[in-house]
């Protein structure tokens, strides 16, 4: 077992308040963080326990197709939940979120890049900081299942040594964690806002590894998981798409481009999609060759990674090669070796670039902001590579 894998399962034992770690071990948020397998003051949870378990009244199928959604001061995180996993863990969740017992706790312990978890009812009051992590167990028996910890599992904490003591905390995967699978109750599954919960497992936290600074659950609200329609710009005809314009704001000042649905309607879509969704945002104009092309839009130049329902939207390509003159403006597609290996980077011509007719797909053109394209196109480069990182801002949709 790993020492980071180590720190993980300490890091989800219930803390005695007050309690130091051992000697030489680390309590930061890096990943060898951690403390000791500590306990829980007698008596305190071990008397909960004289009660029944929780069971939930609810059917499996009443609780199918539902989300949980966590609005936080660091932002949205939205999380499926997996009665057929957990059937009694989702019940109890479902319960003190329409009770509002989540609203107000805190995300009071995180490892970064490892966990973070949150969901103590203690925790809502900020003078009770020592105790965080030691309330609300002791109400649910263990529903493990082959559902595994991976990166974005909500799984259910636990009484060290005590597979049945699950309750209202709870903590959240940053990454693939399978020495952990077996051992604590997956519930749910991140859908959205995996960057949300990575900036939480970031968050300064003090010699017990106790988050410093209050990350906050403002709202805990169960939902129907919204029914899927059509995806953006599928069902447009070419008329419909030519009359959308996208407006690239960069940190070099603002290039606005129209599109030619009639040549190649499966790349205007795409941009579309993949614009209004905010996957070119934070990314930047990786390559400038003088007299030839600048390039953006590449997925490694981007800031933070994609969130899920952004990663959905990218995909390959299929080349729709056509008689577009790759011009002074043209906006067209990057691809590797592969002709339909196209997914997110395109490129905008400075000059005329037969050599590239009727083997990129050419799909638009910029009407506005030439020269911000001549801007960055003098801008000093390593080579291809520019010096100062000239950033897309925001891509913007309109008609």
């Amino acid at each position: 077992m790993t020492a980071f894998i180590l720190a993980l399962i300490l890091a989800l034992q219930v803390p005695s308040p007050g309690q130091k770690p051992a000697s030489g071990q680390k309590t930061t948020g890096s990943k060898q963080a951690g403390g000791r397998a500590e306990t829980v003051p007698p008596g305190s949870q071990e008397r909960r326990r004289a009660t029944e378990p929780f069971t939930t009244p609810l059917t499996v199928g009443e609780m199918a197709g539902k989300q949980a959604v966590l609005e936080t001061t660091a932002g949205r995180i939205v999380f499926d939940l997996l009665p057929e996993a957990a059937p009694n863990h989702v019940g109890y969740f479902i319960k003190l979120a329409r009770e509002g017992a989540y609203d107000g706790t805190t995300f009071h312990r995180a490892i970064a890049n490892g966990i973070i978890q949150g969901g103590d009812p203690l925790s809502k009051d900020p003078s009770k900081r020592d105790a965080y992590g030691t309330g609300g167990l002791g109400v649910l028996n263990a529903e493990v299942s082959p559902a595994k910890h991976s990166r974005g599992s909500v799984s259910s904490v636990i009484l060290p040594g005590k597979p049945d003591s699950g309750g209202a905390q709870f903590f959240i995967c940053v990454v693939d964690q399978p020495a952990l699978d077996g051992q604590y109750t997956v519930f749910g599954r991140v859908v959205e806002g995996m960057n949300v919960v990575r900036r939480v497992s970031e968050s300064p936290v003090d010699e017990r590894g106790k988050v410093i600074d209050r990350v906050e659950i403002k709202s805990a609200t169960v939902r129907d998981k919204p029914a899927e329609g059509p995806e953006p710009f599928s069902t447009e005809t070419a008329t419909e798409l030519a009359a959308w314009r996208a407006t690239i704001e960069t940190t070099a000042g603002r290039i606005t481009v129209e599109f030619r649905p009639d040549k190649a309607p499966g790349h205007v879509r795409a941009f579309l999609r993949l614009a209004q969704a905010g996957v070119f945002d934070g990314t930047a104009f990786h390559r400038v060759v003088p007299g030839f092309v600048i390039q953006a839009g590449a997925l490694s130049s981007r800031r933070e990674p994609l969130e899920e329902p952004q990663q959905r939207l990218v995909r390959n390509l299929q080349p729709e090669f056509n008689d577009l003159a790759h011009v002074k403006g043209t906006l067209s597609m990057a691809r590797g070796d592969d002709p339909a290996s196209a997914t997110t980077s395109f490129f905008i011509c400075t000059a005329a670039a037969q050599a590239l007719d009727g083997k990129y797909t050419a799909f638009g053109k910029v009407v506005e902001g030439l020269e911000v394209v001549e801007a960055i196109e003098k801008t000093p480069a390593d080579g291809e590579t520019p010096k100062q990182r000239i950033e897309i801002v925001k891509v913007r949709v309109e008609r």
